[in-house]
């Protein structure tokens, strides 16, 4: 059976309340006894997924499956471009020794 929260629109009261799915909403707060106003709110649904067989990232988003790749062409294009940084470096100590000569 799941736990549904309501909130009074009147006074602001807000309680927990395990039903059956097939039960009616409450409509009268508790609280205060105003009719109509006692309404259920929208809850995240939570749950862990135990056992053997299930990874963190099986029911994550589409988009984090997505950026994963286009961060790899970026950071071995980044690779790349570093390496040609090393190399234009010992060609500076050669040109200050070609003209003390």
């Amino acid at each position: 059976m799941p736990i549904y929260a309501y909130r009074c629109d009147a006074c602001g009261h807000g309680r927990d309340v395990l039903q059956k799915m097939s039960d009616a909403p409450l409509t009268d707060c508790p609280s205060c006894g105003t009719a109509g106003t006692f309404k259920k709110q929208l809850t995240a649904a939570g749950f862990q997924l135990k056992g053997s067989g299930w990874y963190v990232t099986d029911f994550r988003g589409g988009s984090g499956g997505t950026s994963a790749p286009a961060s790899a062409p970026a950071g071995s294009a980044a690779a790349d471009a570093a390496p040609a940084a090393p190399a234009a470096a010992p060609a500076a100590p050669a040109t200050p020794a070609a003209s003390s000569n």
